[in-house]
């Protein structure tokens, strides 16, 4: 299974897990009198969209090359991030809101039995986040790691539903609103989660600098290829799941061009042969100083 199609299965679980989510949420925290419960699955219904969203992002990123697109398609990753950030930031905002109008309007205590459907949905969530982040790992994709915070954001509005029902219940009469202070300060945590995923998949789009360790791997793979004798320059670019490299190679200064192409060609191919995870492949030959 490609990274691309373990990347789809993945999305298509959150989706899954997203829909049912919000189904029991919605219901324990109306039934429940718990407006923790109700902003949780506010935040799951989003979080449906975004899974879906991710799912489109990853079947167009997942095009070959073509005429106008020669890199790929992969740039729509990063897009889709920020996409999915403003879901996670309209989510966290509609949270705040109504937490704050909840603060200041009298209602009843949760009850009891939300806290039993909230701690079952913190362990589901946090099962949840590390699949999708291993999955995020393995592929290289900054949109299912956007996915996989989405979960971790749950978990975390989740515990502070929990701690402020608790807290609701444990002292009775007039701390009401214990959970309603919950979910505001569960939507600080979502705001903050916002920038974690915005970030990279800025520097993404941005061409930023942050694959030391493939450079790393790529130059010493370089230096057991017959013919190179040490490698110059080497930046790397990511778009999607794909990273793009541009390498300069130092062969012999008195070799034919037509060895040094050869050299050129025998190294990108080996190259990709032991880095799966590289795209376009541009080798620059430089001659060796004699």
């Amino acid at each position: 299974m490609t990274n691309e199609q373990k990347a789809i299965k993945t999305t298509y679980f959150s989706i899954a897990g997203n829909t049912a989510m919000a189904l029991i949420k919605g219901l324990a925290g109306f039934f429940g009198n718990s407006y923790a419960l109700i902003a949780d699955a506010i935040e799951s219904t989003t979080d449906i969209f975004s899974s879906i969203l991710v799912l489109i992002g990853l079947r167009y990123s997942n095009k070959p090359p073509d005429k106008n697109h020669p890199y790929g398609h992969g740039r729509i990753e990063p897009l889709i991030t920020f996409l999915v950030v403003g879901f996670l930031i309209t989510s966290a905002t509609i949270i705040a809101y109504e937490s704050i109008q909840n603060i200041r309007t009298p209602h009843e205590l949760p009850e009891p039995f939300t806290l039993f459907v909230l701690g079952a949905i913190i362990i589901w969530k946090e099962i949840s986040y590390r699949l999708v982040m291993k999955k995020s790992n393995e592929t290289k994709s900054t949109s299912l790691r956007a996915d996989a915070w989405h979960h971790r954001s749950d978990a975390i509005t989740s515990v502070a539903a929990f701690t402020g029902i608790s807290i609701a219940l444990y002292f009775g009469s007039g701390y009401e609103s214990a959970d309603d202070w919950a979910a505001l300060l569960a939507s600080g945590f979502i705001l903050y989660n916002s920038y974690q995923i915005f970030r990279p998949a800025l520097g993404e789009i941005l061409d930023e600098h942050v694959y030391d360790d493939l450079v790393a791997e790529i130059r010493s793979i370089s230096l057991r290829v017959e013919g190179v004798i040490a490698t110059e320059k080497c930046f790397i670019r990511k778009a999607g799941m794909k990273y793009h490299v541009d390498l300069h190679a130092i062969v012999d200064g008195t070799i034919s061009v037509q060895e040094g192409h050869t050299i050129a060609h025998r190294l990108k191919d080996i190259l990709r042969e032991q880095l799966p995870e590289l795209g376009h492949v541009l080798i620059h030959v430089e001659p060796g100083r004699n």
